[in-house]
């Protein structure tokens, strides 16, 4: 063999290694994280919440398709169908599953994993449901953000009071299907006594169901109407507002994402700014921190909305006291 043949095949020989090399190198490559998103709600509805949760995964230097991967699960408010959608982000090994939308998305992923760490985002107190063993120190596989709307009932309540002063006849629609609806329905209701108000308790876990409920609140003749605090119920607000402006009954929200779309009043916290910390949170733990470690963080602002053009309307007009208490009011 001539020298330059061999020459040819030695070039040849190591071209092929240098083709082959970043192929192997690439397969070597440790896999992206994977998020598993789980959701009570709707992907259309929640689409603010979840550039909320995006910008803290941000703020933890996450982004998503770029170092991290997201799987998402949405119930679309069939609270029912979390158990499934959270085994099958369990079945998809994902490295750490965001469970927001209240209570069921963090119940459901709480039963289907002792490991896998898991970041809710809820409404409630979640030692009361179950969910950690302290605020502080939550122990197991669990933390995240919790926005206390629920307790906020009583305070809605109140509220209602001022804004129709005279009313002795105020509604509240639950959705019985939510897991801590009973309980901010007692309080309420608690609350109602004190002040020596009747509440009316109304149920609806569908579209159908809120329609009748809006029915019996005309026939009633309700002063004012509570909407209870639930995912569902957020889901539904277009609905909600709609049917309260035809009604003609002035209605406390818990969320400002009500009065943004015509809602009268709401009493709540950010829940943006929840889903921003529960993303923080999840880009923590991809880092390596332990739920257990993690304190369940809390709002530690309330805040007062008004919507005028709605209180014009509904011929109300809104005590300066409460105005002056407003965080934003919309004309």
């Amino acid at each position: 063999m001539t020298i330059g043949i061999v020459r040819r095949e030695l070039i040849t020989a190591l071209g092929g290694v240098a083709l082959a090399w970043p192929i192997t190198a690439r397969a070597q490559q440790p896999s992206m994280p994977v998020i598993g998103f789980l959701s009570a709600r709707s992907p259309a509805e929640a689409a603010s919440v979840l550039q909320a949760f995006r910008q803290g995964l941000g703020e933890a230097g996450y982004y998503e398709g770029k170092n991290v991967a997201i799987e998402y699960r949405w119930a679309e408010g069939r609270y029912d169908r979390l158990h499934e959608l959270a085994a099958e982000l369990v079945k998809h090994r994902v490295t750490v599953i965001a469970a927001t939308g209240g209570e069921p998305s963090p119940l459901a992923a709480k039963a289907a994993t002792t490991t896998i760490p898991i970041v809710f985002t809820l409404g409630g107190d979640p030692v009361e449901a179950g969910l950690v063993a302290s605020l502080n120190r939550p122990g197991g596989n669990l933390t995240g953000t919790t926005i206390m709307g629920l307790q906020m009932g009583p305070k809605r309540l109140e509220f209602a009071r001022q804004l129709v002063p005279n009313a002795s006849n105020i509604a509240m629609l639950a959705n019985p299907r939510f897991p801590t609806a009973l309980t901010e329905v007692r309080e309420v209701q608690d609350a109602g006594r004190s002040l020596g108000v009747e509440t009316r308790i109304l149920n609806a876990s569908t579209e159908n169901e809120i329609d009748t409920a809006f029915t019996s609140i005309a026939q009633q003749r309700a002063d004012a109407l509570i909407i209870a605090t639930d995912p569902f119920l957020l889901g539904q607000r277009d609905q909600l507002v709609r049917l309260a402006a035809l009604n003609k009954v002035p209605t406390i929200y818990f969320l400002r994402e009500f009065v943004e779309v015509g809602g009268l009043m709401s009493y709540g916290p950010s829940i943006a700014n929840g889903y921003r910390q529960a993303g923080v949170y999840t880009g923590r733990i991809l880092d390596g921190a332990k739920p257990a470690d993690l304190p369940v963080l809390r709002p530690t602002t309330f805040q007062l909305f008004f919507n005028l053009r709605t209180a014009k309307t509904l011929g109300l007009t809104i005590p300066l006291t409460l105005l002056a208490l407003a965080d934003e009011v919309i004309e």
